[in-house]
């Protein structure tokens, strides 16, 4: 009889029912306040674990443990060890120590480090993330860690991320205790990063050089038919697509990962999934989980998943929209409206706090979604502008503007609109229609971050809200800490606080080309491409918060900028040679074998009459030729500027190369490419077409 949902749910989870019920009580007690204080584990209380995980991973099906971790290129990472140990009879028994359970030495040389570590030093350590639970997956028992270096330095996305969230909790917290709360011990962010994808056919997948390189086709005429129609979007799921997705909930579910919600998204073959928010940390684990999944599902369905930002130009895009807000472990959400206008004062102070951060630390915010990849989506018809701005709706607008000027918000209302006393008004919940073209949108009790590209890991986004919001409560701890009239300073640092940063609220259209005017206006930076952003990581005042806040050591951050940029180079400079390799042995080729067959029907023709009519073939032969020269010019220019770009040592210089040399004579490149493809026959032509793509899932 098939197994209901409840009864396979966290099957593959070695969570918090099954360590009560594995482990001792005094274990599961001493694990649980570890994982709560942020504290080593005891090597005694490490075996105990160690040994229960173990004995539930076998009975599971397991053979093999790993570290599980995320380091800096952007997707998961895993060693396999097995649990076999030799014994003096020549036999084997299973055995997984503490010391193996908290602490992994991998392979550290061959990572990103941005000049961390020398290449011939390849110590590494990865230490376990006790809040986030050990699962197995494809035979193996797989423990969420850290990753940092022999020096201790942050090698990858959890560490900082981690560190970030304690940051926040720590001044939330010194904010709930102005309030004379004092039943809550915990604050945590929680994230529910919606994430968009496309499945194509995988032997048409196969057949094209450019998305198996790079994940983006670097080539494609339009075609006929795209979005326009919006018939796509909520359309009725094929089957063959649906079977995908009941797998992938199938097996997500089996990993604890909340998976909700999933539709077909506005492009053809673009669809969406969509978890329940959890905590931070978890997000991030279950959403490099979905990914991988996603993939290796679609394979065993004849499709590829794509999870790039562009795949495919003139049609919508993929992004990940990261749903953010905080909560404490009482369950209540500081970014919700109360009952009460104590309660009301709160959310304010800390969605002001939320203000104060985007507009101080917009870089920041632009920083963590800044890449090759993401630059072509970003400001396009899918995707918010590289300008960061928030979203509020015109009453709470309204509510902020009344409390900054000290008039009514209703004019039925003769009071006059204070903070902290009685006068304060119940807020109306989510009454304004939701801004799809905001980058930072306010949603009733979350902000709804849409910046975020689809193959990103969420952990960047998630280290700058979480490090920009601790900044701004400290400001406000600090300053309200020292009060002699607790409401009086609060309302003026409320009103103050919206006064000097409302510039960062707008609530138009964001594709709006009158925006970016506006922007520039009120001193809102644009930072268009990736090489604009990424060098600011390590300005002055962002240095200082993550140091500030234990987040990330300036070296640290050096580290990261100089990843970043060799990435974005790097990325350019492969989908260069993937060009060069597809035009020289594909297309022209192709484009030159058509050609030379129609130079033999113009002559076959006029040899049998010689009044014929050739001015088709005559005439495509004039244009493809003139497009191969072209072609053939654009790549030997290719060839030449990414040669040049290889010798460049610097990072910003030489992502700023691939931008400004390297990516135009591209764009040349393909434009004369996509010109032939809509002349040379569709037989004739080397690889699937857009069409081919985008509607080759056909049941």
């Amino acid at each position: 009889m098939e197994m209901k949902v409840p009864e396979y749910f966290a099957s593959m989870v070695f969570d918090d029912a099954v360590m009560q019920e594995r482990l001792p009580k005094e274990t599961y007690r001493a694990l649980k306040k570890t994982a709560k204080d942020g504290r080593s584990l005891d090597i005694s209380i490490a075996n105990v674990v160690a040994n229960a995980m173990k004995d539930w991973a076998i009975e599971k099906g397991a053979t093999h443990y790993t570290h599980w971790f995320q380091p800096m290129t952007g997707v998961t990472a895993e060693k396999h060890d097995s649990f076999i140990s030799p014994t003096d009879a020549g036999g084997v028994i299973m055995e997984f120590s503490g010391k193996e359970l908290v602490r992994g030495e991998p392979d550290a040389s061959s990572f990103p480090s941005g000049g961390l570590r020398a290449t011939f030093e390849a110590r590494g350590y990865t230490a376990w993330d006790a809040t986030s639970y050990a699962f197995i997956k494809d035979g193996a028992l797989c423990i969420p860690t850290a990753f940092c270096s022999y020096g201790g330095e942050a090698l990858d996305k959890k560490t900082p991320l981690l560190r970030s969230m304690e940051a926040l909790n720590r001044q939330a917290m010194r904010i709930l205790r102005l309030f004379g709360n004092e039943t809550v011990t915990n604050v945590k962010t929680t994230v529910g990063p919606e994430q968009e994808y496309f499945l194509i056919p995988e032997d048409m997948f196969n057949k094209r050089r450019d998305l198996v390189y790079t994940g983006r086709t670097l080539f494609g005429a339009r075609s006929p038919k795209g979005q326009e129609l919006d018939d796509h979007y909520f359309g009725a799921i094929k089957p063959k697509v649906s079977a995908f997705m009941r797998e992938l909930d199938e097996e997500l579910w089996k990993l604890g990962v909340l998976a909700k919600t999933e539709h077909n998204e506005v492009a053809p073959s673009q669809h969406e999934l969509a978890p329940v928010f959890t905590t931070t940390n978890i997000a991030c684990d279950h959403n490099q989980l979905a990914m991988e999944m996603m993939q290796k599902i679609a394979r065993k369905h004849g499709m590829v998943c794509l999870l790039h930002e562009k795949p495919f130009a003139g049609v919508n895009g993929s992004g990940k929209h990261n749903n953010w807000s905080i909560s404490t472990n009482t369950g209540t959400n500081l970014l919700e409206p109360g009952e009460t206008p104590h309660e009301n004062a709160q959310f304010l102070l800390f969605l002001v706090a939320v203000i104060k951060a985007v507009d101080d630390y917009q870089d920041l915010l632009r920083i963590s979604v800044a890449s090759a990849s993401n630059d072509h989506r970003l400001g396009a018809q899918e995707a918010p502008p590289a300008v960061v701005s928030i979203f509020l709706g015109e009453e709470l607008d309204e509510i902020l503007s009344s409390i900054e000027n000290g008039t009514a918000y209703d004019a039925r209302e003769e009071v006059r609109m204070r903070v902290g006393v009685h006068t304060l008004p119940k807020f109306p919940r989510d009454t304004t229609d939701r801004n799809r073209t905001s980058p930072f949108a306010f949603t009733g009790n979350k902000f709804e971050f849409r910046m975020l590209g689809s193959s990103e890991s969420i952990a960047e986004t998630n280290i700058m809200i979480n490090t920009a919001v601790a900044q701004s409560l400290k400001c406000f701890a600090d300053e309200l800490e020292g009060a002699r009239d607790f409401n009086a300073a609060l309302h003026e640092l409320i009103r103050t606080t919206i006064r000097d940063h409302k510039r960062i609220i707008f609530n138009g259209n964001g594709y709006d080309e009158a925006w970016l005017a506006e922007a520039q206006r009120r001193g809102l930076p644009n930072f268009r491409t990736a090489p604009d952003a990424i060098p600011h990581l390590t300005d002055e005042k962002n240095v200082v918060i993550f140091a500030e806040h234990r987040v990330l050591s300036q070296t640290e951050l050096t580290a990261r900028r100089t990843i970043m940029l060799e990435s974005y180079a790097k990325v350019i400079g492969i989908e260069a040679l993937t060009m060069i390799n597809m035009v020289n042995k594909q297309i022209l080729p192709a484009v030159s074998a058509y050609t030379g067959e129609l130079s033999r029907t113009v002559k076959d023709k006029l040899a049998v009459c010689p009044d014929a009519n050739a001015d088709y073939e005559k005439s495509a032969i004039v244009k493809l030729s003139a497009l191969c020269g072209k072609m053939f010019a654009s790549v030997g220019q290719l060839e030449k500027l990414y040669a040049e770009a290889e010798k460049e040592s610097d990072a910003l210089a030489a992502a700023l190369r691939a931008r400004d040399l390297l990516l135009p004579v591209m764009d040349t490149l393909r434009a004369a490419a996509d010109e032939a493809e809509e002349i040379v026959p569709r037989e004739e032509w080397p690889f699937p077409t857009y069409g081919d793509l985008l509607f080759g899932v056909s049941k």
